[in-house]
C-alpha cells in the first residue's frame, strides 16, 4: 500500500507545525515520507526497516524495534505527535500516551471488530472493540472518532481517533 491513508490526509494539520511526529509500525515510509514533506520532523519506527532505510527520507530517524518483545525505546513527553495506522498491540497504549507531548495530537487508525468478512486481519487479538480508542484515550480530549465500514481504500471495517493531551 502506498497511498496515504486519508484519515492522516485529513487531520495532519492538528499535529503541532513543524514539531516530532511518532509514525509507529511505520512499515514502507508513506506517511514518514509525507510528514516530512510537510516539514515535521519524523521518528519511523518498524520491526524491519530496509524499505524505510532505502527511502533516504530527509527529516527521519529510522528506528529498528520489535515493539511486541523489546523495552519501549522512547522517552516521556518525546513527541508532539503521534501517528499509528494498520497496526494494534494494546500494551503499547500507555507507551503512547507517555511519549505524547502535553497539546501533543494522536492519530490513530486500524482495523475493528467485524473487518473479518472482508480480510485481514481476522483475529480479534488485532481487532479494536467497539468505542475502543475513544475509551482508551479517554482522558485525551476527542477531536474526532470514527468507526464503520469504509469503501476505500478497500473494503473493510475500521476505527480512528484524533485526540489532543
Amino acid at each position: 500500500m502506498t497511498e496515504i491513508s486519508p484519515w492522516l490526509k485529513t487531520y495532519w494539520t492538528l499535529f503541532p507545525g513543524e514539531g516530532h511526529v511518532l509514525d509507529l509500525a511505520c512499515g514502507g515510509g508513506r506517511h514518514s515520507r509525507f510528514l516530512s514533506e510537510k516539514g515535521f520532523a519524523v521518528t519511523a519506527v518498524d520491526i524491519d526497516i530496509e524499505v524505510v532505510v532505502s527511502l533516504k527520507l530527509s527529516n527521519v530517524n529510522v528506528v529498528a524495534a520489535d515493539l511486541e518483545q523489546q523495552a519501549w525505546p522512547f522517552l516521556e513527553d518525546a513527541f508532539d505527535g503521534i501517528l499509528v495506522t494498520n497496526y494494534l498491540w494494546r500494551p503499547l497504549f500507555p507507551n503512547l500516551k507517555k511519549s505524547l507531548k502535553k497539546d501533543g495530537v494522536l492519530i490513530y487508525e486500524t482495523f475493528a471488530v467485524g473487518n473479518e468478512q472482508y480480510g485481514r486481519p481476522r483475529n480479534p487479538d488485532f481487532l479494536l472493540k467497539n468505542d475502543e480508542l475513544k475509551e482508551e484515550f479517554s482522558e485525551f480530549d476527542i477531536l474526532a472518532f470514527e468507526e464503520g465500514y469504509r469503501e476505500y481504500p478497500s473494503p473493510s471495517v475500521r476505527q480512528a481517533v484524533v485526540a489532543r493531551k
